[in-house]
């Protein structure tokens, strides 16, 4: 099975409906360790997306689709989203330049670029109560998977679930990076936001193109 560049196209535009949906949530955990605004930042950025992937078609380039969308984040999502989200973004376009359709190997090769990105952006690792919390056991799982022989609709599905069960484990975390990290000891106790929408992005994927959504 592979997935062809409408439905990635469906994916990035259906992950807008949930973070827009969903901006409000995402601002209140961010109000508790953050800015309080990461839900706001994310729709904003998300909706920019929409408007420029509208206004300038990739025809069926999923790569350059990928970089349109990561640049568009770098230059509207304030906070340290933008750049983060745009990273991930511009390092998946990086790894599915000149595809017009993905598959299990193309799709763990994009995550395992886009998750390097992230790391090499922020500085971060696993357990810094941070996006990559939900993003490396994601990555994992899905290798995981396709090592198992799995079809690329159970693996998504195993990928995101480990992606929610890292997001859950940011909450006795204590922040070691980003804004939440000047609260010390005060960060624990709180769900991650960046951990919340990398998870939902997870989900989403899994949603669409294993024929949830």
């Amino acid at each position: 099975m592979s997935v062809p560049y409408e439905d990635v196209l469906r994916w990035v535009k259906t992950f807008a409906e949930v973070i827009a949906d969903q901006k409000t949530y995402l601002t209140e955990l961010d109000s508790a360790i953050g800015d309080a605004d990461h839900g706001i930042n994310m729709d904003r950025g998300m909706q920019a997306v929409i408007g420029k992937l509208d206004a300038t078609p990739s025809g069926d380039d999923i790569g350059a689709m990928f970089k349109t969308v990561g640049m568009t984040l770098v230059s509207t999502v304030g906070g340290a989203g933008g750049p983060l989200y745009g990273t991930l973004f511009l390092q998946l376009g990086v790894a599915t330049a000149g595809k017009d359709e993905l598959t299990a190997p193309d799709w763990q090769a994009a995550l395992e670029a886009a998750v390097t990105g992230v790391q090499a952006r922020g500085k971060a690792e696993a357990g810094d109560k941070t996006m990559l919390d939900a993003l490396i056991p994601a990555r994992d799982a899905f290798a995981a998977a396709v090592a198992d022989g799995a079809e690329l609709p159970a693996a998504l599905r195993r990928s995101a679930e480990a992606g929610e069960q890292g997001m859950k484990d940011t909450i006795p975390l204590v922040a070691r990076k980003g804004r939440a990290s000047y609260l010390g000891e005060r960060s624990a106790g709180h769900q991650d936001p960046g951990a919340t929408s990398s998870y939902l992005l997870l989900k989403t994927a899994a949603d669409v193109w294993a024929g949830d959504a």
